[in-house]
């Protein structure tokens, strides 16, 4: 049996103790300046602003499943956190989702304005590809492949296409269709990613990547719809954001379109899925399936 709790916190510990080296001043000696200063301290305000830690921990996950040393992982699985951080940030500005707090705290273009906060996303993207690119201990076509997949799955055709299809979707009756299509890439892309750059990190080969990519489009999707049922079934303390902004902004969501019952149905059925996948791995899979529950059984 795995300790899972002992696991998360050293993956945890890990992913926390280079993100605050890759956002120190340290870390750009010789490019300092009076404008790299304010962006440090505001990339750190969001990337060090906690959070579950998801895709970095599917990042060195999968490595270690696959046979890999997930230290050698840890610059794959920051650069994924790095842009799923820059997402935040830019989803929060007045022109996006317009939230005002993030995590329990305030969002960051409450405490840096928009301008920062804008510039401090731009700068943990562009930071999370040098921080892929210049992982040691990896081989140069490992580098190369995650670099291009991250790209991909981050980009235009992927989260950011998602992006826009969910800002078309508010204030109109989306179809189900159009709203998992939506969330396979805003959501379901960058966890994929994540789970695939361990894959990468690890050379691991097609059977054991389609089932991890298997195992994510299945969480990713439970997770959004997750996300729908706690945005009407839980309170801005416990979620540390407001709550009730879909309804506010005329967004359709899983609760709205299949009703509160069968969403967690729905969820349910799509977590099992995820768990077959892993069993690929046999008992080596036991976090991940654990994951998949604990994910399920979220309360924030």
């Amino acid at each position: 049996m795995i300790d899972f709790e002992k696991r998360c916190a050293e993956y945890v510990s890990v992913i926390n103790g280079a993100a605050d080296r890759c956002v120190s001043a340290s870390a750009f000696e010789g490019r300092e300046s009076e404008g790299l200063a304010v962006m440090l301290k505001a990339m750190d305000y969001s990337l060090g602003n906690g959070g579950k830690r998801i895709r970095p921990m599917l990042t060195l996950e999968f490595c270690r499943v696959c046979g890999g040393d997930f230290k050698k992982a840890v610059p794959f699985a920051l650069g994924a956190e790095m842009i799923h951080t820059y997402s935040l940030i830019h989803d929060d500005l007045p022109c996006m989702d317009n939230d005002d707090m993030r995590r329990g705290k305030p969002s960051s273009h409450k405490a840096f304005g928009e301008a920062n906060a804008l510039l401090a996303g731009d700068s943990l993207l562009t930071l999370a590809f040098e921080t892929v690119l210049s992982a040691e201990g990896v081989d140069t076509d490992k580098k190369a492949r995650a670099g291009f997949e991250l790209a991909k799955a981050a980009g235009c055709s992927g989260m950011i296409a998602g992006q826009v299809m969910d800002l078309a979707n508010e204030g109109k009756a989306a179809p189900l269709e159009n709203i998992r299509a939506t969330d396979r890439l805003k959501t379901g892309e960058m966890i994929r990613v994540s789970a695939l750059l361990g894959c990468i990190a690890a050379g691991a080969d097609d059977e054991k990547i389609k089932a991890a990519e298997r195992y994510c489009e299945n969480i990713g999707l439970a997770f959004q719809i997750v996300d729908d049922v706690l945005d009407v079934t839980s309170d801005s303390e416990t979620l540390g954001k407001p709550v009730g902004s879909d309804m506010e902004n005329g967004k359709s969501t899983y609760v709205s379109l299949l009703g509160l019952e069968e969403s967690i149905r729905f969820a349910r059925e799509l977590t099992e899925k995820a768990k077959e996948a892993v069993g690929i791995f046999g008992s080596e899979g036991e976090f991940l399936a654990e994951l998949a529950d604990r994910l399920l059984n979220r309360k924030s």
